[in-house]
């Protein structure tokens, strides 16, 4: 389905779920993901959840067009859904980029987030993240999205993922290609963290019940980068995923949906 952005594009987005229940999660995709990047963790939530899915602009299956958008647009992208979904209040769960778009969302519109929970999340840059950015940057202008990819996976699988890979690579190669043909929608989408700064201080201001879940082994985001978020939150819990890199959706789903599930019932 879509719905419109206050701008006029095409903001993809599905609903999933117990469409009875009182409660709804909206789940946030991570830079190169899609809705499909959430599939393997819905049957932890679908039985009592409301769910709801979405591409950001320059992702999947929503518009490619327009000028980049910064983290508090792609937060009012996230309200525009929740408008057409009628949903007043979200437990709002966002993986890396997506977990920047969600801290935005709870301090812009805090009266649509009930809870928080923030995978593979970070507020501010490292030289080391910076160099790992621009190598990504670079790798997009030289040879696309194929060649990013290739440099990009061992960022954001552990090599404990490979010894047993729930998605085989070259499967996970095409899934991702199909979903970012567009070098320059990825760019796009670059361009909001690239030009984001120190965020930290902003945290603080964020009151709705928060976890942080981070996985030991992310050599992208590094857990001092996650446990720094955890940290600048009023009363934010976190918790380390052992023997995890960075996309948790994919990597460690069992364990991550026990942590999210025991803090939702909290």
């Amino acid at each position: 389905m879509y719905t419109k952005t206050k701008d006029g594009l095409n903001i993809y987005y599905e609903v999933k779920g117990n469409q009875q229940s009182r409660d709804t999660i909206i789940l946030l995709n991570g830079l190169s993901q899609s809705t499909v990047s959430w599939y393997f963790m819905l049957p932890c939530f679908e039985e009592k959840y409301r769910i709801i899915l979405m591409d950001f602009i320059f992702q999947g299956q929503s518009d490619k067009d327009g000028e980049w958008r910064d983290f508090d647009q792609h937060a009012e992208d996230v309200v525009q859904v929740l408008n057409a979904t009628s949903t007043e209040k979200a437990i709002v769960i966002g993986i890396s980029y997506g977990s920047l778009v969600a801290q935005h969302l709870a301090l812009n519109y805090p009266e649509r987030v009930s809870k928080l929970v923030l995978l593979s999340t970070f507020a501010h840059k490292t030289p080391y993240f910076e160099l790992i950015e621009q190598a990504w940057w670079r790798a997009l202008e030289l040879g696309g999205y194929s060649l990013m990819f290739d440099i990009m996976l061992p960022n954001v699988l552990s090599e404990q993922y490979f010894k047993n890979p729930l998605i085989p690579v070259e499967t996970l190669r095409q899934i991702r290609q199909e979903s970012n043909q567009s070098a320059e929608a990825l760019f796009k989408l670059m361009t909001a963290t690239k030009n984001r700064g120190d965020f930290r201080s902003r945290l603080k201001e964020i009151k709705v019940p928060t976890l942080v879940i981070h996985g030991e082994k992310d050599t992208l985001i590094t857990l001092s980068m996650g446990i720094e978020v955890a940290n600048h939150i009023p009363n934010a819990k976190l918790k380390i995923i052992e023997d995890a890199g960075h996309t948790l959706n994919l990597e460690k789903v069992k364990e991550v949906c026990i942590e999210i599930l025991k803090f939702l019932g909290e």
